[in-house]
């Protein structure tokens, strides 16, 4: 699950592009831990909130030249209180997550952070007047007892660290639902470019306010040269995987990629293994389990739902 703007969908193109999107997503999603394993080492000498700062100015600066680019997709107003609010959610997402990659294995991490399809599904009741049917609800309120079990031994083990994918998640459920509105006027690649810009503009103006009152040290100056390496890193990481799953939505139908986000927790596993050594234990896959089929299957309900509703 991209960790910025998710591109609203374009269209289904013919059958034959179809399995180009899904895999074009698959990359996406097997690519996103590379990029969290390059944050979560920078958090060993570096304060979060420094890293997510120097990790949106980074995204920023790939994103120019892509939307030099693509420059005709780049419809809409770029600078609006939508899309700074969009900008905000999408930094508070990030520190929270960066925080959490500091404290803990990375797949945890978004194992408990992979309870945001929940989440959005009960947060789409109040504020975008959805109905959500008993079913939904029951797999919903499954889920939810799946992340505890993740989460509550990773309280013992990391302490309140543990909460922060959770925050991050109720941030990027929230994140979606300010971008469905965002993108009735402007495309993903606007809001995407806009976001990123008031992230890094807050993130920069709290970082000085906090080191002009000397509560924190800027470890990025004169850091060594892979640290840089793996700020550019990490934002290339993140555009790229943007731009392939713009490019999957506009092959294949959201309701065939959507189960294909499930495949980061294997990334994260895969490459937190191989990194960090980091394996989750048997109660981690448990939970795990449990969120994955609660999330699958609020997924298959809503398109079970979305059948019977005129087509917009």
């Amino acid at each position: 699950m991209i960790r910025s703007n998710r591109p609203a969908p374009i269209r289904a193109d013919a059958p034959g592009s179809v399995l180009g999107g899904m895999v074009a997503m698959s990359a996406a999603m097997i690519l996103l831990p590379v990029g969290d394993a390059l944050v979560k080492l920078l958090t060993g000498t570096v304060a979060p909130l420094e890293v997510t700062f120097w990790r949106l100015a980074a995204q920023v600066l790939w994103l120019v030249p892509v939307a030099v680019l693509l420059r005709r997709q780049l419809l809409g107003r770029m600078f609006s209180p939508v899309v700074a609010l969009n900008g905000l959610l999408m930094t508070l997402t990030l520190v929270s997550l960066i925080s959490a990659f500091a404290a803990m294995p990375i797949a945890t991490a978004i194992a408990i952070f992979f309870v945001e399809p929940l989440l959005l599904t009960l947060l789409a009741v109040p504020l975008l007047g959805e109905r959500l049917g008993p079913r939904r609800l029951v797999a919903v309120g499954v889920g939810l007892i799946g992340a505890m079990i993740v989460i509550r031994p990773s309280f013992a083990a990391f302490g309140p660290a543990a909460l922060f994918p959770l925050v991050a998640a109720l941030a990027y459920a929230l994140n979606m639902i300010v971008l469905r509105r965002a993108t009735a006027t402007r495309t993903a690649l606007t809001v995407q470019l806009g976001a990123s810009i008031y992230g890094a503009l807050a993130m920069g103006l709290m970082l000085a306010g906090l080191w002009a009152a000397g509560r924190i040290e800027l470890a990025m100056v004169g850091a060594p040269g892979w640290h840089w390496a793996a700020i550019l890193g990490a934002g290339a990481t993140a555009i790229t995987a943007f731009v392939l799953i713009a490019e999957a939505f506009r092959r294949a139908e959201a309701g065939l990629l959507a189960p294909l986000q499930y495949l980061e927790i294997v990334g994260a596993t895969v490459v937190g293994y191989l990194v960090f050594g980091d394996f989750p234990d048997a109660l981690t896959w448990l939970g795990v389990a449990i969120i994955l089929g609660s999330g699958l299957y609020v997924i298959h309900r809503g398109r079970v739902a979305s059948r019977g509703q005129p087509a917009p």
